[in-house]
């Protein structure tokens, strides 16, 4: 496991998820102006999955954090 000196913080992670990755989710599927659970879950695993594979966060947190509240 990886030893992360300056990792994102949850709190921080779920705000810019929420104001730069979700925008995107909505457009590509919820045209119809229903929420697409799954489409954000698979966004929010995707993308802290990036940020543990870019040294962002450390293993622990990717495998620990639970999903934002915008997420169902």
């Amino acid at each position: 496991m990886r030893d992360i000196s300056n990792p994102i913080l949850h709190a921080d992670a779920c705000h810019t998820f929420e104001f730069e990755i979700l925008p995107m989710v909505k457009e590509a599927y919820e045209q119809d102006g229903e929420p697409d659970w799954p489409a954000r879950s698979e966004a929010w695993n995707n993308w802290t999955d990036s940020l543990c594979k870019d040294g962002q966060i450390s293993d622990w947190q990717y495998h620990n954090w639970t999903h934002p509240r915008c997420c169902g």
